[in-house]
């Protein structure tokens, strides 16, 4: 079996791994990612890039090449509630440098990021490569075994980062308890195609029960159906044409283009989850991102909270690394900083999906926009405030060094 090592192993290479690589790296740790795919192309991912990340890359020095890369510039968000539609969001006037949402495919990125990464010598990724277990000593982890495209790797590091996702392979190997919140929901991703007269802001629309959100990518639309808990196997046994019908009527201007679905294997399932660890760390292991906390598509801020989780990661973590190995207290000072702003968005989140997602897709019906949707249109400066909480989030972390 060969052997590795670095002070540092981060297992998963999205959007809070390769953020923390980055910004570890640069502050002269010596780190090792490893992502079990080969490359970053999943195409059912997450696309915002929040004002709150923009901001980082200005504080990084590397915003200009961000903007240079393809992406989308949205300034504004809206929904529409049977035949009315409202504006809920407003980022224009956020004190930030980028007063937008960017829309770019996260593999685009994530090789952004590792672009930057590659720029210190002592960064490094290993592609294929996924972590199957946890090396211990005396109850400290001490690194990790993985399988590689060329075999079997153990890896010895000072820390192991989980940043492995929602279905974290480091946070069952380290036996952590997690608290399940729990989803009355899932995802179904799908493509549509765009025609030229189509608009290019996203889309998020309410109809009969139905909720349907379409992301411009250009010449496609990527979109996301919400459905209730468990019923994708249903609508599959009621075979393409019934499912293709229920589209038509939540999809608006693309519903005569369903039939570009030829079959479910153009449709994939995200379950999802709504979870957190009661506790992050134990010596030698962290974990951070969705492996921390598993959130809901609800307000489209889990890439914001998982960058947020980095930023605080190699905040807290860097200088120590430049003295010693992070001891235990160390790690805890991560959950401390960022458990917070998880539980607060994770409390509203849940109360959007149990109060008016749920309750609507069991009843099959539109429903009854809420009272303040009416206030937002007619005071237009309201629309700051959910601008800020989606935008920027509850506590906007900052590069320290």
């Amino acid at each position: 079996m060969q052997t590795l090592s670095a002070s540092c192993v981060i297992a998963g290479g999205g959007p809070a791994g390769m953020m923390t690589a980055l910004l570890l790296a640069r502050s002269g740790v010596d780190v090792l990612v490893l992502e079990k795919h080969e490359d970053f192309l999943r195409d059912f991912r997450g696309d915002t890039i929040h004002p709150s990340t923009l901001e980082l890359l200005f504080e990084l020095g590397i915003l200009d090449k961000f903007l240079a890369e393809t992406h989308t510039e949205v300034r504004s968000i809206s929904i529409e509630i049977g035949k009315e539609s409202f504006t809920v969001g407003d980022f224009t006037h956020l004190p930030t440098h980028c007063k937008f949402l960017a829309l770019m495919p996260q593999w685009d990125f994530l090789n952004f990021l590792l672009r930057e990464a590659e720029q210190y010598p002592n960064f490094s990724l290993m592609m294929q490569s996924e972590v199957t277990d946890l090396l211990a000593k005396n109850g400290r982890i001490v690194g990790v075994l993985a399988k590689t495209a060329n075999g079997p790797v153990e890896i010895h590091a000072s820390l192991v980062i989980g940043a492995d996702g929602r279905n974290s392979i480091v946070r069952q190997k380290a036996n952590f308890k997690v608290r399940d919140i729990g989803a009355p929901f899932d995802v179904l991703w799908l493509r549509l195609p765009r025609a030229e007269s189509d608009p290019t802001e996203p889309v998020a629309r309410f109809q009969g029960g139905d909720f349907f959100i379409m992301l411009y990518r250009g010449d496609y639309w990527q979109c996301a159906f919400v459905i209730p808990k468990g019923a994708f196997a249903d609508m599959k046994a009621e075979g393409l044409t019934g499912f293709r019908g229920r589209l038509r009527t939540v999809a608006g201007f693309a519903r005569d283009r369903v039939e570009s679905i030829e079959s479910f294997d153009d449709v994939k399932l995200l379950t999802v989850k709504v979870d957190r660890l009661d506790q992050w760390a134990r010596r030698g292991l962290l974990c951070i991102g969705d492996a921390a906390h598993a959130m809901s598509p609800v307000g489209g801020v889990g890439i914001n909270l998982a960058i947020q989780d980095a930023v605080a990661t190699a905040n807290i973590l860097g200088p120590v690394f430049a003295k010693r190995k992070p001891k235990l207290g160390d790690l805890k000072k991560v959950q401390r900083r960022r458990s917070w702003p998880t539980k607060a968005v994770q409390w509203f989140q849940v109360r959007v999906q149990n109060n008016i997602l749920a309750p609507n897709m069991r009843a099959r019906r539109t429903p009854k926009p809420p009272a303040f949707l009416y206030l937002l249109n007619k005071y237009p400066w309201l629309r700051r405030w959910p601008a800020r909480f989606i935008g920027i989030g509850v506590r906007p972390e900052h590069i320290e060094a």
